[in-house]
């Protein structure tokens, strides 16, 4: 393994925490603390608990990590309700 090298693991969002943090547990078991990805940042993607998130970890730290993908769930794939004003809209 190179010292670059990271690790990514599957999760799932238990916690939010302050400044931007959550408590994130790993498909194995474990428990870390992740805070968001600079890209997730930028574009404004919201995390909220029971999110399925990808997680990037360092080998020399294993209880902390950053998040980097957070995963559409089976609820998102369904009907949206309608947008503002189309409801309204004469044919």
């Amino acid at each position: 393994m190179a010292k670059e090298e990271l690790m990514q693991f599957d999760g799932l969002v238990i916690e939010i925490l302050p400044d931007a943090r959550y408590r994130v547990q790993l498909d194995q078991g474990h428990e870390i603390v992740a805070y968001t990805a600079g890209k997730m940042k930028k574009n404004r993607i919201k995390t909220l608990a029971g999110d399925r998130v990808t997680v990037e970890m360092s080998p020399y730290d294993l209880e902390k990590g950053r998040l980097v993908f957070r995963h559409k769930d089976e609820r998102a794939a369904g009907p949206r309700p309608p947008q503002r004003g189309q409801q309204f809209r004469r044919r």
